[in-house]
């Protein structure tokens, strides 16, 4: 159990702290500094090397999870409200994230390519939203694990 609950809180640590660390320190200093083709070329790079990492994530937590959930507490008829929380909001976290990685991230990365500066900024304008959505959830999630057996 020990493992699961390691690679299951790592994950964790990767995703969240990574939009974190994106969204409330990368994004401000990017556009108070940078015009947009090196801004939109930045975050092109940036999720290309975090976006590989985030989908580790989403292959664990889900794993990692049901492996805690059943082979240790006995099947999700016998969790906390609190898991049952944690895996509904999860769920909405990967499809978001899902979403983003074939929908506005493709349009920015093609948009960088082509040196089409306002389409880049549309597609991170979007990923922006989705990002500071998931931020939320994924910093609610951790407080419902964190204090579950409260809840």
């Amino acid at each position: 159990m020990s493992l699961a609950i390691s690679l299951h809180i790592l994950a964790v640590i990767i995703w969240v702290g990574g939009m974190f660390f994106a969204y409330v320190v990368l994004r401000p200093v990017a556009a108070g500094q940078l015009e947009p083709p090196a801004r939109l070329t930045l975050w092109a790079a940036c999720f290309d090397r975090f976006f590989i990492w985030v989908w580790l994530a989403v292959v664990l937590l889900p794993l990692t999870g049901y492996w805690i959930s059943f082979a240790v507490l006995g099947g999700m008829a016998n969790v906390r409200l609190s898991v049952h929380l944690m895996q509904g909001f999860a769920w909405v976290m990967i499809a978001l994230f899902v979403f983003l990685y074939f929908v506005p991230y493709r349009r920015l990365k093609d948009a960088v390519a082509a040196g089409d500066w306002p389409r880049g900024g549309q597609a991170l304008n979007i990923i922006r939203r989705i990002v500071g959505t998931n931020l939320l959830l994924g910093l609610l999630t951790a407080v419902i694990g964190i204090g579950g057996r409260y809840v």
